[in-house]
């Protein structure tokens, strides 16, 4: 069995819809009409907006509520729950904004929501990745660096603005036949 590090935003949280659901709400305050999903080319949602826009944007998702508030991406909750009954070690590694103040509590009170109390106890926050130990690391991020070589292969979750990452690419429709190129998956 393997230990599988799954991150949360991007990945098991719908932050992309969310940001861009609330920004539209908000314009005719904006005059730039929000990024969509799908056309979002930087890992850091306010780089895809005009330099002056980019407070407003880093306003929206450390607002109260909005990371307790993020709908579950398809298929993601399944996906945790069938490898945990295949007998793996299944951990929630998620790294908090640098403005901390809301996101923090509200990661595990989604998590609790939607997942179960036993989840919030398989939940890893931090902000290096690299220090926490596993063979498998489901991330959206396209390159996920810090102070260690990491024990763990990344297996991108596949978005839009992260398509210049090389290697395997893993969504809810595919895991099962990505995870199983993975010698401790059996």
């Amino acid at each position: 069995s393997m230990l599988i590090l799954v991150d949360q935003d991007g990945v098991l949280a719908d932050f992309e819809h969310r940001l861009y659901q609330t920004w539209q709400q908000a314009t005719p305050t904006h005059e730039h009409p929000g990024v969509a999903p799908h056309e979002r080319r930087h890992f850091y949602a306010k780089d895809d907006y005009p330099e002056h826009l980019r407070d407003a944007v880093q306003r929206i998702y450390t607002a109260p509520g909005f990371f307790r508030n993020l709908p579950p991406i398809d298929g993601a909750l399944d996906a945790l729950q069938a490898m945990l009954a295949r007998g793996h070690d299944v951990r929630i590694c998620t790294s908090p904004l640098t403005l901390y103040q809301n996101c923090v509590g509200e990661k595990y009170e989604w998590v609790d929501r939607h997942l179960g109390a036993e989840w919030v106890a398989r939940m890893v926050v931090t902000k290096d990745k690299t220090l926490v130990h596993g063979d498998i690391l489901i991330d959206d991020k396209p390159h996920v660096t810090g102070a260690r070589t990491p024990t763990w292969q990344h297996v991108v979750y596949d978005q839009p603005y992260n398509q210049q990452a090389p290697g395997l690419r893993l969504h809810w429709g595919n895991w099962q036949e990505i995870l199983g190129t993975h010698p401790g998956w059996d």
